[in-house]
């Protein structure tokens, strides 16, 4: 079946300006764009036919063209990362048999999450989209915490049922539990890892769902297809030993860049 990774990036983020742009210094003191060290996490996928980077800011395509990616010029009127996704998938024009949104702000994400993405999708009948949960640990759990309890939006949390069928996904850490956990210990929390694997249909049929109080309330675009009655299907990944977090805040560029040192991620 064939791929498309599309890398949705805007400039003018609310609550991070300019985000694509921002500068992550690697384990060798290297600092790379952002949008730059996404691009890369794609370039490690296989079985992909594709990558462009979608975008409707000159600053980004400039940047981007600069390292070699391909850009597709999108309006600025996507409201989020897939419509987006779906305006390039149709300025684009050619079919793809699976489309995957791979948000400019996670470089952390290994190529295996976007891999069992596909894998599952091909195989669920009923799921429209598919979107990767990492089972959170105490410490993950505790920096989401401390995220919401300074006020941070940070990490985005997520239940499913038996069939893996998303129930809910919030900016909120949820479910509630009023347990301690040690820093290694398995939680019943699942953090959402932000890439999304679409059915072109679903994709396409995006734009024309109408927008629901739960997206608008939480800012979460797949929001949508659970409030319009379209199934989402969760996947659970696994880290192997490799950290993961978003760029969701400049406080966490810090926290990214600690990480890549650790791993060795130049």
């Amino acid at each position: 079946m064939s791929c498309l990774i599309v890398i949705p990036a805007r400039y003018g983020s609310s609550r991070f300006p300019g985000k694509p742009l921002a500068l992550l210094r690697g384990a060798n003191g290297q600092a790379m764009p952002l949008i730059q060290r996404s691009w890369l996490a794609a370039q490690q996928v296989p079985n992909i036919d594709r990558v462009v980077v979608a975008t409707d800011d000159a600053r980004i395509r400039e940047t981007c063209e600069g390292f070699g990616a391909e850009v597709i010029m999108t309006s600025d009127a996507c409201g989020n990362g897939t419509e987006r996704c779906a305006e390039a998938v149709q300025k684009i024009g050619a079919p793809f048999d699976i489309v995957i949104n791979l948000q400019g702000d996670a470089p952390l994400t290994p190529a295996w999450f976007i891999s069992a993405l596909v894998d599952e999708l091909k195989q669920t009948d009923w799921a429209v989209m598919a979107t990767p949960v990492l089972q959170c640990d105490g410490q993950t759990l505790t920096a989401l915490r401390n995220d919401r309890l300074a006020g941070r939006v940070g990490g985005t949390t997520a239940v499913f049922g038996a069939d893996r069928r998303a129930l809910y996904f919030s900016k909120e850490v949820i479910p509630f539990t009023a347990s301690p956990y040690s820093d290694r210990a398995a939680t019943p929390v699942f953090h959402h890892v932000g890439v999304y694997a679409y059915k072109p249909a679903a994709l396409h049929a995006y734009g024309t769902l109408p927008i629901g109080p739960l997206e608008t309330l939480e800012g979460l675009e797949q929001l949508r297809f659970l409030e319009n009655g379209h199934p989402v299907l969760c996947v659970e990944v696994n880290a192997q030993d490799r950290t993961f977090w978003e760029l969701n805040n400049p406080s966490d560029i810090p926290v990214i860049e600690t990480m890549m040192a650790t791993m060795g991620m130049e």
